[in-house]
């Protein structure tokens, strides 16, 4: 899935919710389930997230809802393949983006 952000240093869960075409309760719950998800939090409460949280944010997108994981699975593959799952899903994410630069070349046509 490729996902298009503006460069910013904090993220809003509202922005990644729409990104990610999701809800942001399941992104808040993914929080709570996974700890490499750590944004940060102000003093009302409102979370903010890095690249470097949306980044694992992608991969744990990419596990769960592309590739069919349960969290439970996820969390291991975490665990024992993080590397080679980090290349694979860059992988996939260069050859979406030539895709869609292709499809832009073909609609110019």
């Amino acid at each position: 899935m490729h996902i298009e952000l503006p460069e910013k240093r904090y993220y809003g869960i509202g922005e990644l919710a729409k990104a990610f075409n999701v809800n942001t309760s399941l992104i808040r719950f993914w929080e709570k389930e996974f700890d490499v998800l750590q944004p940060k939090k102000n003093a009302k409460g409102n979370r903010k997230f890095t690249p470097e949280d949306v980044k694992n944010l992608q991969l744990i997108f990419h596990l769960v809802k592309e590739r069919g994981f349960t969290l439970e699975g996820a969390k291991m593959h975490l665990k024992e393949n993080k590397l080679q799952t980090l290349s694979n899903l860059a992988m996939i994410q260069k050859l979406e983006s030539v895709k869609a630069e292709l499809i832009k070349i073909k609609n110019q046509l």
